[in-house]
């Protein structure tokens, strides 16, 4: 908890005074860019993967990134979809899986699940996804089942917010846009949903069409 506390010293006597007008800005309301909905895992840092600002990202995030399909359950990821699309106008949604996600190990190895009832019942929003890789993957390694998991997991997630009536307004009146990626911890890398190929690609060529010069890396 110290490391914490002063960490907060530091952004209050350093790193808020650089970007003192962006926070007087976003005092004002926020505009994000998109609904970021990801895992829970400590290891995700939205931020440094997507090199973004405060106010650029509504991010929600949960064990497994689970988008429940819609019901009349009023629940936290329903409610959150709902206000950015109805409140903040978003939009871009991006559900974005990550390797070694242990919430996907879980659900793909339920012994692991002993004593987590609620977590058991959570990754049951990922059993169409575990049946196709235990139905097309039985010849896959360990490992590529996992990939085919992860990949399969987002995939399955973006079809549960199509559910969402809001989402499928917004879609239908081509407001909106949906994005699946999978976040790869050990390198770095960053793969993206292509629907018309039917598989993940690198981002770098996924949307190599939407960037300019502002957001292209710079390689100095």
């Amino acid at each position: 908890m110290p490391h914490f506390a002063a960490g907060v010293v530091r952004f209050q006597n350093e790193i808020f005074p650089e970007k003192k007008d962006l926070f007087q800005k976003l005092s004002l309301g926020q505009s994000p860019e998109a609904l970021f909905i990801t895992c829970s895992d400590a290891r995700i840092e939205t931020a440094m993967i997507t090199q973004t600002d405060p106010g650029d990202l509504f991010i929600c995030r949960n064990a497994g990134n689970i988008v429940p399909p819609h019901t009349n359950h009023t629940g936290a990821m329903t409610a959150s979809i709902e206000f950015a699309l109805s409140g903040l106008n978003v939009p871009h949604i991006v559900v974005c899986g990550h390797t070694h996600c242990g919430a996907m190990k879980g659900a793909m190895n339920q012994s692991m699940l002993e004593g987590m009832p609620h977590m058991k019942e959570w990754l049951s929003y990922s059993k169409a996804a575990i049946d196709i890789v235990n139905e097309l993957g039985q010849e896959k390694s360990e490992d590529e089942k996992m990939m085919m998991l992860l990949e399969q997991n987002v995939i399955l997630q973006l079809q549960h917010l199509k559910t969402h009536p809001m989402v499928a307004l917004k879609l239908a009146k081509q407001e909106l846009e949906l994005h699946g990626w999978v976040y790869d911890i050990a390198s770095g890398e960053v793969h993206a949903y292509d629907e018309k190929q039917d598989k993940f690609i690198p981002v770098s060529e996924r949307y190599a069409d939407s960037f300019n010069e502002d957001s292209m890396p710079r390689t100095e």
